[in-house]
């Protein structure tokens, strides 16, 4: 392709059929694949680099470089798209696109296949690059660009595509993503989310919190339940001190908000695309556990899609959320239907049913819940060790799909929780009957079975243990709830 050729630029769908062929494209970037290191001098095999060594000083060398991966369309191909390949020596010589939805000028990539797939392959030797705003850009210059020199028809088709991105949406179909509710531990997963918040919770290492408005799977316990007291469950995957209160009452009080976790390697490229209030979907974001806690992991083949609000699945995620909080029992848990277990009866039929985050978020500091739960821990664990001369002193973690905290049995709340004062025997029983303890399980081995507690109904009231910090101390205390037999 000569020099006056640069300014004949292919559509993606006629690109497609020039395979083998440096091709000219101007496209918007749908799609952010993150980069990752490979090893190679930019020769390829299929869709991904060949390993080639050299001699040098005598010695066998390889060399590593730096891959990521970008989806564009165009009028012509607005679905599904086509990726295009980046290898560069510097991870800084890679686009940084600065909002899913911006525009990307390439000359002279090359087109391949590979299985039946068509992608453009950007070759660091003779390949350029530019990147320029999208539909709210107001000029024509590039925000990053790699061997690249500006033209004077390029304002022209930078204009036309900004005109085209002012009513384009992309289209997925259905069956393409999945629901919080639907994570599988371990599975890779497509996640449609909203952005609640980032933040950094140790050195080099982010988080983003987000959302869809459905409750996260119930995780089977599988930690040693007699840990010391420093030793339990954590209330959160955050290292203390946890999120303040105001921030909290920013977030919906209905839906799991789940955390995901950002490295070093990833902290460049993805922090500034994770804007709060912007609704993102994750491709293949890994699903982990940690501490009986749902996180999201970002991996080498983590990609990320901007969606608007006007998409279909955010529109279909805020309508279902809508009609699940104008239900009466909406705020109870999605895995406890039909309804929850029976080993608990509670003397405020009357009250509604709140969440978790409703009662960390509720306006003041002194108020009286109902709420459907599970027990996840309980300190002290032994039955015999529930009560000091005569009174009972209990710590129970509690979770729903909103939240962990810890709630307090004490004295006479616990003598109407057991039922007065029963023999040991009786109070192991129904310690393991509500902690989800089975008839045979070790749990003092080193490797105990795994727990599953019930969802069950309990009352709370929360209170505060100095005025003078009426927040910063407020406790929480399980009362008018009884244990069955």
């Amino acid at each position: 392709m000569g020099e006056r050729d640069d300014y004949k630029f292919l559509k993606i769908k006629d690109a497609i059929s020039a395979i083998n062929q440096k091709v000219n494209l101007i496209g918007v970037v749908i799609e952010l694949g993150f980069p990752k290191t490979t090893r190679g001098t930019g020769r390829t095999y299929g869709r991904y680099q060949k390993i080639n060594f050299f001699m040098v000083g005598g010695r066998l060398m390889n060399f590593s470089n730096y891959f990521c991966s970008v989806k564009i369309v165009d009028e012509s191909y607005p679905k599904p798209g086509i990726p295009v390949n980046f290898f560069m020596a510097h991870m800084e010589n890679l686009p940084t696109v600065g909002s899913p939805g911006d525009i990307i000028q390439l000359s002279r990539v090359v087109m391949k296949t590979h299985n039946d797939g068509v992608y453009a392959l950007f070759n660091k030797k003779f390949s350029s690059f530019a990147l320029y705003e999208g539909k709210n850009g107001e000029d024509f210059l590039p925000y990053q660009c790699s061997l690249f020199r500006p033209r004077d028809h390029d304002s022209k088709f930078i204009a036309g595509m900004r005109k085209w991105l002012v009513d384009f949406h992309v289209d997925e179909g259905v069956n393409t993503f999945s629901f919080l509710r639907e994570m599988r531990e371990g599975q890779h997963a497509n996640l449609v989310c909203k952005i609640l918040h980032v933040c950094e919770i140790a050195k080099n290492e982010w988080m983003a919190l987000v959302w869809d408005g459905t409750d996260s799977p119930p995780i089977s316990i599988n930690t040693n339940p007699e840990h010391k007291m420093d030793e339990q469950l954590p209330l959160q995957l955050e290292p203390s001190p946890p999120l303040s209160r105001d921030l909290l009452c920013t977030f919906p009080t209905v839906g799991t908000i789940l955390r995901v976790i950002i490295d070093k390697v990833n902290q460049k490229h993805v922090l500034h695309l994770l804007n709060t209030g912007e609704w993102v979907k994750f491709i293949s974001i890994l699903c982990e556990v940690h501490a009986g806690l749902w996180c999201g992991v970002l991996t080498p083949f983590t990609k990320l899609r901007y969606l608007s609000n006007e998409d279909h699945f955010v529109l279909a995620c805020q309508r279902s959320y809508n009609e699940r909080v104008s239900l009466k029992l909406g705020r109870i848990p999605y895995w406890c239907f039909p309804w929850c277990s029976q080993i608990t009866e509670v003397d405020y039929d009357h009250m509604p049913f709140v969440t978790l985050m409703d009662v960390l978020t509720y306006s003041e500091a002194t108020a009286r819940f109902k709420c459907i739960i599970r027990v996840v821990a309980a300190f002290p664990w032994r039955a015999e060790d529930f009560s000091h001369h005569g009174t009972y002193r209990i710590r129970l973690t509690i979770e729903d799909p909103t939240a962990r905290i810890h709630a307090f049995i004490y004295a006479e709340d616990g003598e109407k929780f057991f039922d007065g004062n029963p023999s040991i025997d009786v109070l192991t029983r129904k310690r393991d009957k509500l902690l989800g303890v089975a008839a045979n399980n070790d749990v003092k081995g080193t490797n105990p079975a795994s727990r599953n507690p019930p969802w069950v109904q309990c009352c709370l009231k929360s209170y505060y243990l100095d005025k003078n910090d009426i927040w910063g101390s407020r406790q929480y205390r399980i009362f008018g709830t009884k244990l069955a037999d």
